[in-house]
C-alpha cells in the first residue's frame, strides 16, 4: 500500500506541474494517459524490482517539469512504452488521444523486425532522426526516456551498462547539446562516463571536490564583491558558481593533452540579471545591461586581454546567448564570467523548447536528414559523430562563398563540400594564402583554396582526417574493396593489461580489445551493443606492450642521466626510442618503451615524477606523438 501511495504521489506531482499551464480538458487527458499506462503495464517489473509504471511516470515528470513540454508530449511520455511492451496498439492510443499523440508514441516505439537493415541500434537511431522532419518533440520524449534510464542504470549488468552508456555518449548526449539542452547533455555525459569508466570518474570527482575546498574561501570573497558591485550600481542580479563535472574535465585534459592541474577554469561564475529598460535607448536592453555590468566589473577587476566573447550578437547555432569575459581575482587567479539575462539563462536550460527560431530549426532538420539519408550503417554512424558532436564553423572559398563545416573539419572536408571531383583529386590547400597539407584542420573564417591533380586519388589514410559524412561516405565508397585489417588490440587506444577494457566480436568471431574510454569503443557500443563481450586482459610474464610517455622538466645538469637511470636501474626497463627538445630551459622528452601492464606503467611514471625538476609525466597516443 505504501508503495502504491508513493507511485500515485509521483504521478500527482506531474499533474500539479501541468495544472499551472494547461486547460482543465488537457489535464483530464494527462490523467487519463496515466490511467491507461497503469493498466497496460500492470504486473510488469523493472530491473530494479520496482513496478514498471515508475518509469513512464519519471519520463513524464522530466518532460513536464525539467523540459516544460506541452500536454500532448507529456501524454506521449506516459505512453511511450505501451505499444512496444504491452498488448495495446497504436490505434488504441489514436482513438483515445488523437493523431498527434499517436505520432509521438509511434516515433519512439522501436520497430520489431526479423532482419534489421543494419543493426537494431542503428535502425532505431535512423527512425528517431527521420521523425524530426515532422516534429522535434519526438526527440524530446526520447531524451526524457534516455535520461531516466541512465539515472537508474545501476540495476543493469556490466555489459548492458556499457551498451547503454555507449549509445548515450555517442548519440543522445550530443543530440541534447545540439538542441541547446545543456543540463540534459551534461547529465547524460557524466552518467555515461560514470558507468563506462568508474575508476577514472571517481578519481576526477575526488580531484574536483578537493579543488572546490581549496578555492572555496577565495571564490566566496570574489562573488561577494560582485554582489556588492551589482547592488551599488542598482542592478538586479543573482550570482552563481557552477563547477565543472568529471566528463568535462576528462574531455579537456584529452583535447589539450594535459593533466588535471593544468586545466584552467574548473568552475565559472554566472551573473543572471533583470534587463534595465528605463535608460536603454536601443532595441536591445539586454545587450545594454550586459555591457553596463561588464563596465562595472572591469572598473574593479583587471580584464584578461582578448577574453571577451559576445554570444549576444552572435549566438551559438543552438541559440545560446551570453557575454563572456575573464577577470583577475584578488588571489591572482583568472575567473571565467558569464553574463546573461534571465531570459537567456532560461533559454540555455530549455534550448529548442523555448527558442522557436524557424531558420535554426530548418538548419537543424537539414543536418539530421542528411545523417538519416546516409548510406550504410558505417557511414550513418560516422555522420552522427561529425554532425552532432561539433559546433559549426564557417570557411570561405577565394571568391567569398561560405562553406559550413563541423568544428574540427579539415581542408579535405572543405574540398568534398565544394565538389566531389575536387575532393577526389585534392593535393594541397592554401589557407589564408599559406601552403598547407589537405589534412590541416580549419578555423572559423579561414579562406581556403584547394589545389588538385589528376595524378592524385583517395588513399586509405584519408579516412583518418576526413570528418564530414559527405567526405567519409565518398571515401568509403571508393575504398570499399580494400581488405580490412584485423586487430587483437585497438590501435587507437592501445590498451594495456590491467586497464578497464571491453571487447567487441565481429561477424567472423574476431575480438578486438579497447580501453573503456576509447572513442571507437563508445561508437561500437552505441552501434551494435550485442557485439560486446567481457574480456580478461591480464599481464603475461613474457609479453610486452609498447607505450609512449611525455616528460616536461626544468633543465639541469644530469637530468637525462637520472631519467635513464630510473628506467634501466630502478625499473629494469628498456627504451626503444628517446627524443628530447630543450627551449628556454624547459626540456620535453618523448620516450617509447615496452611494459607488461598498466600498473608497471604507472609505477614507472611515479618514479619519473619523483625526479628533481620533473614537472609533468603522462602517457600519450601515437596521434599525439606525431603532433609533438
Amino acid at each position: 500500500m505504501e508503495e502504491m501511495n508513493s507511485i500515485d504521489l509521483a504521478a500527482q506531482h506531474v499533474f500539479d506541474v501541468m495544472a499551472k499551464r494547461v486547460s482543465e480538458e488537457d489535464l483530464r487527458r494527462i490523467k487519463d494517459a496515466y490511467a491507461m499506462a497503469s493498466v497496460a503495464h500492470e504486473g510488469q517489473k523493472r530491473n530494479t524490482g520496482e513496478p514498471y509504471i515508475v518509469h513512464p511516470i519519471a519520463v513524464a515528470n522530466i518532460a513536464a517539469e525539467e523540459l516544460e513540454l506541452d500536454a500532448n508530449t507529456v501524454i506521449a511520455a506516459f505512453l511511450h512504452d505501451v505499444v512496444e511492451d504491452t498488448s495495446f496498439t497504436l490505434e488504441d492510443i489514436r482513438a483515445r488521444f488523437g493523431d498527434d499523440v499517436a505520432f509521438l508514441v509511434d516515433v519512439v516505439t522501436k520497430r520489431k523486425k526479423h532482419n534489421y537493415e543494419h543493426t537494431k541500434q542503428v535502425d532505431n537511431y535512423r527512425q528517431i532522426l527521420e521523425s524530426v522532419h515532422f516534429d522535434i518533440r519526438a526527440l524530446l520524449v526520447k531524451l526524457s526516456d534516455r535520461l531516466h534510464n541512465m539515472r537508474t542504470l545501476d540495476s543493469m549488468r556490466p555489459d548492458k551498462q556499457m551498451k547503454i552508456a555507449g549509445e548515450t555518449d555517442f548519440f543522445y548526449a550530443p543530440l541534447a547539446g545540439r538542441l541547446g539542452l545543456y543540463h540534459v547533455k551534461t547529465e547524460l555525459e557524466n552518467l555515461s562516463f560514470r558507468f563506462r569508466c568508474p575508476r577514472e570518474y571517481e578519481m576526477l570527482l575526488r580531484q574536483l571536490e578537493e579543488d572546490h575546498k581549496r578555492t572555496e574561501a577565495t571564490l566566496k570573497e570574489f562573488t561577494n564583491e560582485i554582489e556588492q558591485i551589482m547592488e551599488q550600481n542598482g542592478i538586479k542580479a543573482r550570482v552563481q558558481v557552477r563547477y565543472r563535472k568529471p566528463y568535462s574535465m576528462w574531455r579537456e585534459m584529452r583535447e589539450n593533452q594535459c593533466d588535471f592541474a593544468r586545466v584552467e577554469f574548473k568552475h565559472f561564475v554566472r551573473i543572471i540579471y533583470e534587463p534595465i529598460t528605463e535608460w536603454s535607448r536601443s532595441l536591445s536592453p539586454e545587450k545594454d545591461t550586459s555591457l553596463f555590468i561588464y563596465s562595472c566589473l572591469t572598473n574593479h577587476f583587471k580584464e584578461r586581454p582578448g577574453s571577451v566573447v559576445n554570444y549576444i550578437d552572435y549566438p551559438k547555432d543552438n541559440g545560446y546567448q551570453s557575454f563572456h569575459v575573464r577577470l583577475l581575482n584578488k588571489a591572482g587567479v583568472w575567473e571565467e564570467m558569464h553574463i546573461a539575462s534571465e531570459r537567456m539563462h532560461r533559454n540555455a536550460r530549455l534550448g529548442c523548447v523555448v527558442e522557436r527560431d524557424e531558420s535554426w530549426l530548418e538548419r537543424f532538420k537539414a543536418v539530421l536528414q542528411n545523417i538519416a539519408e546516409s548510406g550504410d550503417g558505417y557511414i550513418f554512424m560516422d555522420s552522427v559523430s561529425s554532425s552532432l558532436y561539433n559546433e559549426d564553423i564557417l570557411a570561405f572559398t577565394p571568391n567569398g562563398k561560405g562553406i559550413i563545416l563541423p568544428k574540427g573539419a579539415t581542408a579535405l572536408d572543405f574540398a568534398f563540400e565544394v565538389h566531389t571531383e575536387i575532393g577526389d583529386h585534392a593535393k594541397y590547400a592554401r589557407i589564408n594564402g599559406a601552403l598547407k597539407p589537405i589534412r590541416t584542420e580549419l578555423q572559423r573564417g579561414d579562406c581556403v583554396e584547394i589545389g588538385t591533380s589528376e595524378d592524385v586519388s583517395p588513399k586509405p589514410e584519408w579516412l583518418n582526417y576526413a570528418k564530414t559524412y559527405k567526405a567519409r561516405r565518398r571515401l568509403h565508397d571508393l575504398l570499399r574493396d580494400d581488405a580490412a585489417l584485423k586487430f587483437n588490440l585497438c590501435r587507437k587506444c592501445n590498451p594495456l593489461p590491467g586497464e578497464e577494457v571491453i571487447g567487441f566480436k565481429d561477424d567472423k568471431g574476431e575480438i578486438t580489445v579497447h580501453s573503456r574510454h576509447c572513442p571507437e569503443a563508445i561508437k561500437l557500443a552505441s552501434e551494435n551493443g550485442n557485439s560486446i563481450v567481457s574480456v580478461a586482459f591480464n599481464p603475461e610474464d613474457s609479453k610486452r606492450y609498447p607505450v609512449t610517455i611525455k616528460i616536461v622538466a626544468i633543465d639541469r645538469y644530469h637530468l637525462l642521466r637520472d631519467i635513464i637511470d630510473c628506467f634501466v636501474e630502478r625499473q629494469h626497463l628498456s627504451m626503444t626510442q628517446l627524443s628530447t627538445h630543450t627551449e628556454d630551459e624547459i626540456v620535453t622528452c618523448i620516450i617509447d618503451f615496452p611494459v607488461r601492464s598498466v600498473d608497471e606503467l604507472h609505477l614507472t611514471m611515479e618514479g619519473i615524477s619523483a625526479i628533481s625538476g620533473v614537472d609533468e609525466v603522462r602517457r600519450i597516443t601515437r596521434g599525439e606523438e606525431e603532433k609533438q
